[in-house]
């Protein structure tokens, strides 16, 4: 009979193995949305099949699940509870892997490919139709997995799930539409309310369009973004910046960061915003528990959960980015890029960042009305996995949709429908993490205030460092040890709930308007 520690290394040596396949598939999709010809989509989509069969094939073979049975069978008393916790999490995405046909990861991951290729071309000629078949192809492969997985889960005892909530989740484990419509519904309540507010309030000042008057070409955008990097601790050794249609970060190695961005023409601010945003996905990454090689390649060195990771991305770019306080320290670099000012001094600058004004794309979104942009979304994905709406009825739905939450109806499908690259990819499930991270953001905010004294105070004296020494204390460390609601109250100290987030929202307009 083996040892544990000979058991323990030869699972952690099989699953560096999968974790070297893995990085090599998230490499050659980091370069087919950055650098990738238009005619080279479908060898690509050959060889994402290849590794993504290659890799379900690693993680659901017979050889494998000897390996974490025999992992298992080596715990006793004295072991810790994040073997436990690691062994635990590998289990049950064994059992889900082992439900799944090798064929329909293939034909998936052939599909995301062809999806992404045509819903670029969709996006740039605002042509739905384009995209259309593509879309049903994936749903129609989405549901097949999600029957699939529902057979794991079963039999792993949990309790029968819908199959968005099944497609979920891989992104949120234990999520629920139930839940969501308790986190959700205060929302959809209030959130309206406020928009009106501002609407009426903006309407008897006279104040006119959120567009911007003024603009910076791409290579200053390019230079604020390349500053705003070097002051919150990029590192050109292990992490790299490019261009993509939509803007992602990207994980390839334990010492391979990738974050990516794109210049909007009329949208100044919306490169830079992103970068804060996207750098915020990857200083979590770098403080989760991957301190050496041994930490790789086991789960409790990965994201708690896509809530949790957005969290992170939407601290930086709303709680630092989109400070009163940080705009005070960065109003000087934008005045003297523009040679120009347009807004009158630090406080226009400000107001100019926080333009507080519904629109119809998600990534340019405010505060206000962006949590209504996930709903919609997440409403809309239902719907269409169950088939109680078809796929060519989307854009009218959707259309009508926005006008009713937002106020806003987009002059065609590019700004519609067609604006984000989630579903070109299959990732159903995904858009709630969005909404819910803004939920989970402002709670840490009130627990971190509570430690460090206000957030605004600290970013006037520039203290940046001292806001993510907190973070990196508190939260990246926790990696999957917790739940998404467990690192929510162990941190806060309370259940996760929409009240922190509406309070911070209403202060902030406040202020806005004074």
């Amino acid at each position: 009979m083996s040892t544990p520690g000979k058991a323990l290394e030869r699972l952690r040596q099989h699953l560096h193995t999968t974790r070297l396949l893995g990085s090599i598939h998230s490499t050659l999709y980091y370069d087919q949305n950055t650098v990738l010809p238009a005619e080279g989509a479908t060898w690509r989509g050959e060889q994402l099949a290849l590794l993504a069969c290659q890799l379900h094939e690693r993680q659901s073979s017979e050889a494998y699940a000897e390996l974490v049975a025999e992992a298992e069978a080596s715990l006793d008393a004295d072991a810790s509870p994040e073997r436990r916790r690691n062994l635990l999490l590998l289990r049950r995405e064994l059992e889900r892997q082992r439900c799944l046909d090798p064929d329909l990861v293939g034909r998936l991951a052939q599909a995301q490919a062809r999806g992404y290729a045509l819903w670029q071309e969709a996006r740039r000629s605002a042509d739905f139709p384009l995209f259309a078949p593509a879309l049903s192809e994936l749903l129609h492969l989405r549901r097949e997995e999600a029957g699939q997985l529902a057979v794991a889960e079963q039999g792993m005892g949990d309790l029968p799930r819908s199959r968005w909530e099944t497609l979920a989740q891989r992104f949120e484990p234990g999520i629920s539409e139930h839940l969501l419509e308790d986190l959700f519904t205060p929302l959809q309540q209030r959130l309206p309310a406020l928009i009106r507010r501002v609407q009426e309030e903006r309407g008897r000042s006279g104040a006119v369009s959120a567009i911007p008057a003024w603009d910076l070409a791409e290579e200053v955008q390019d230079d604020l973004c390349r500053q705003l990097l070097e002051e919150w601790g990029f590192d050109p050794g292990r992490c790299r910046r490019d261009r993509s249609p939509h803007p992602f970060s990207c994980t390839l190695g334990p010492q391979d960061f990738r974050i990516t961005t794109r210049m909007v023409p009329g949208q100044p601010f919306s490169a830079f915003l992103a970068t804060a945003h996207e750098w915020g996905h990857l200083l979590y990454e770098q403080g989760l528990p991957r301190g050496d090689d041994h930490w790789f390649p086991w789960p409790l060195g990965e994201a708690t959960s896509m809530a949790v990771h957005e969290s992170q991305s939407l601290f930086l770019e709303c709680r630092l980015a989109r400070s009163q306080a940080f705009a005070a320290r960065w109003y000087p670099r934008f005045q003297g890029a523009l040679g120009a000012d347009p807004w009158g001094g630090a406080h226009g600058f400000w107001r100019d960042l926080n333009p507080m004004r519904p629109g119809l794309i998600r990534v340019e979104a405010d505060e206000l009305g962006y949590a209504l942009h996930i709903v919609l979304r997440y409403e809309f994905e239902r719907a269409l996995l169950e088939s109680e709406l078809q796929v060519n009825d989307l854009p009218a739905a959707w259309n009508r949709r926005m006008e009713e939450l937002l106020g806003v109806r987009p002059g065609n499908d590019a700004e519609g429908c067609l604006q984000d690259v989630h579903w070109s990819e299959g990732l159903f499930g995904y858009f709630p993490s969005y909404a819910l991270g803004h939920l989970v953001s402002a709670q840490l905010a009130e627990a971190m205030e509570r430690d460090l004294g206000p957030i605004e105070e600290r970013l006037g004296r520039g203290e940046d460092q001292t806001v993510f020494g907190w973070l990196a204390e508190r939260v990246w460390p926790l990696g999957r040890s917790v739940e998404a609601g467990e690192l929510v109250e162990r941190v806060s100290g309370a259940p996760l709930t929409a009240g922190p987030f509406l309070t911070y929202l209403e202060g902030k307009l406040e202020r806005l308007a004074g």
